[in-house]
C-alpha cells in the first residue's frame, strides 16, 4: 500500500514541511532510512538523521525542528514516537483478517465460534469450547474442553491450551506458548514424589499479551491469573496460583515461584527469579537478573540477588569491585598495627 505525506498527516494531525504528494510503501528504522520510506525522530540524539535521513517522509517531534524546511518532507507532531504508534495500528489494521474455518480444523460437536472467527488448518478445538467473535486461530493450536477464548484474540501458530482455561477479550498469545500445564506439585514419601494433582486453571483478563515460548501453570486449586493489561515476554515461566495483578510488564526469561501475588503497574527485568508465596506490591520496579526471596512494598527499586533496594545495591557494588585491595589494606593494616605492638 502506498500513502502520502498528507493522508499520512490526516491520520496523526501532522504539519506537513516540505512536499505533501511525496509518498512512502514501507518503514525503515532511522539509521538505515531508504527512498520511499517512513520513518520517525522524537529525540534529541537522532535529530541529525533529519538532514541526513534518505527516508521520503519523516515524522518528527516539533521540539526538535530548527528550520522551515529539510532535505525530505517533514510531518511535524508534538510526539513522534506515540504518532508513528498510531500508523502502525492504522496499518496492522488495515492489512485485513483472515475468516473461515481452513480444511483440516477439527472441531467438535459441542464447540461454539462467534462471527468473523478464523480458525487455521490442523487446529484442534474440543468439547464445549466457546470462541468470541472476530477471534483469530491461526493453524496447529490445541484448545482443550471447556476453554473459553473471548472477543479479538489472536492465537498463534502451535499454542497448547489446556482444558477450563479462560482468555478474555483482545488477548494475545504468541507461538508455541502452553496455557494451563500442571503445577510443579510434589509431595515427598519414603518412596519418592507422588504428584499433587492440579485441577485448578489459568485465567488470562482481557487485553492480556503473551509472548513465544511461555508456560502458566493451573492452579492446583483456585486459578492462576493474569491481570488485565499485562504484558509478557517470551520465554517466561509463571508457576501454579500466582496472581498478577493488571497492566504490569515483564520482560524474557524471568520466573515466578508458585502462589506468590503481584500487583499493579510493575516492571519486572529480563532473568528475574522470583520465590514462592511472597506479595510484590504496586509500581515496583526490578532490574535485569535479580532474584527476589521477600515481599516487596509498593513503588520500591529492587536489584541484585537476593535483591535489596536499588541504589543500596549500587553503593555496596563500588566496594565489592575494590574487595581485593580493601581486604588488603585490613592485612596491612593489621600487621603495621602488630609491628609497632612489637617493637
Amino acid at each position: 500500500m502506498e500513502f502520502t505525506a498528507a493522508q499520512i498527516a490526516s491520520f496523526i494531525n501532522g504539519k506537513i514541511i516540505g512536499d505533501e504528494t511525496a509518498t512512502i510503501s514501507g518503514v525503515s528504522p532511522i539509521e538505515s532510512g531508504e527512498k520511499g520510506h517512513l520513518s520517525f525522530v522524537a529525540q534529541e540524539r537522532f535529530a541529525d538523521h533529519i538532514e541526513t535521513s534518505a527516508c521520503s517522509v519523516l515524522i518528527v517531534s516539533e521540539k526538535l525542528l530548527t528550520k522551515d524546511s529539510y532535505p525530505t518532507t517533514v510531518i511535524a507532531v508534538e510526539d513522534a514516537y506515540l504518532s508513528f504508534q498510531v500508523l502502525m495500528n492504522l496499518y496492522n489494521e488495515m492489512k485485513g483478517r483472515k475468516s473461515g474455518i481452513e480444511e483440516g480444523a477439527v472441531f467438535h460437536e459441542t464447540a461454539k465460534v462467534g462471527e468473523n472467527v478464523y480458525v487455521g488448518a490442523f487446529t484442534c478445538v474440543s468439547e464445549k469450547v466457546k470462541i468470541g467473535d472476530d477471534s483469530q486461530i491461526y493453524p496447529q493450536v490445541f484448545i482443550g474442553k471447556n476453554v473459553k477464548i473471548g472477543k479479538n484474540c489472536v492465537i498463534y501458530s502451535g499454542v497448547r491450551i489446556y482444558d477450563y482455561c479462560v482468555i478474555g477479550d483482545h488477548c494475545i498469545v504468541h507461538s508455541n506458548t502452553v496455557i494451563g500445564s500442571d503445577g510443579f506439585g510434589f509431595q515427598p514419601t519414603k518412596d519418592g514424589y507422588q504428584k499433587i494433582p492440579q485441577l485448578g486453571n489459568v485465567v488470562l483478563e482481557d487485553d492480556v499479551e503473551i509472548g513465544a515460548n511461555c508456560t502458566i501453570d493451573r492452579g492446583t486449586i483456585g486459578s492462576t491469573v493474569i491481570g488485565k493489561g499485562t504484558k509478557i515476554d517470551n520465554l517466561i515461566q509463571i508457576a501454579h496460583n500466582v496472581k498478577i495483578g493488571r497492566n504490569n510488564v515483564i520482560a524474557a526469561q524471568a520466573g515466578i515461584a508458585g502462589s506468590t501475588v503481584i500487583g499493579d503497574w510493575n516492571q519486572i527485568g529480563g532473568q528475574v527469579g522470583i520465590v514462592g508465596h511472597i506479595t510484590i506490591g504496586n509500581q515496583v520496579k526490578i532490574q535485569a537478573q535479580s532474584g527476589v526471596n521477600s515481599s516487596a512494598k509498593d513503588n520500591e527499586i529492587l536489584y541484585g540477588s537476593p535483591a535489596i533496594n536499588a541504589s543500596e545495591y549500587r553503593r555496596n557494588y563500588v566496594h565489592f569491585r575494590n574487595f581485593s585491595q580493601i581486604v588488603k589494606r585490613i592485612i596491612d593494616l593489621e600487621n603495621n598495627s602488630k609491628d609497632k605492638t612489637n617493637g
